[in-house]
């Protein structure tokens, strides 16, 4: 789940305790979005500056009609963990075992689906 900084950060999700994912304007990520099932866990992606992996949220409410927009689809989240250090998309584009991740070939899109494979990645090289 991608997020600028400058308007929702990992920070302000902390902060919160939960949030709406809201405002997703883009066909194939609200699929992704609807495809997530309480419980699920998600990266949660700092753009601009950052890009990078920064947490680890949990889906704590499966998709319902966007508060700002019926047309389209939200969930909520809660923080469940920062990385110990964030994973910049340089490095994550640079670990073979990854150039198939929606990330590395589409960094674009708001909301996107994590492989476990992937996840498990990830997470061993915020370790380091």
């Amino acid at each position: 789940m991608k997020t600028e900084p400058g308007t929702f950060s990992w920070d302000d999700l902390v902060r919160d305790k939960k949030a709406v994912w809201d405002g997703v304007r883009n066909f194939q990520a609200r699929n992704n979005l609807k495809a997530m099932k309480k419980g699920d866990r998600a990266f949660i992606y700092h753009s601009m500056d950052d890009k990078a992996v920064i947490g680890i949220a949990e889906i704590s409410r499966e998709h319902f009609p966007d508060p700002t927009d019926n047309d389209w689809a939200a969930v909520e989240i809660k923080p469940v963990k920062k990385l110990t250090n964030p994973v910049n998309l340089t490095i994550i584009k640079q670990e073979k075992r990854l150039t198939n991740m929606v990330l590395v070939n589409n960094s674009r899109l708001s909301v996107q689906p994590v492989r476990k494979e992937e996840f498990d990645i990830v997470m061993t090289m915020s370790q380091k």
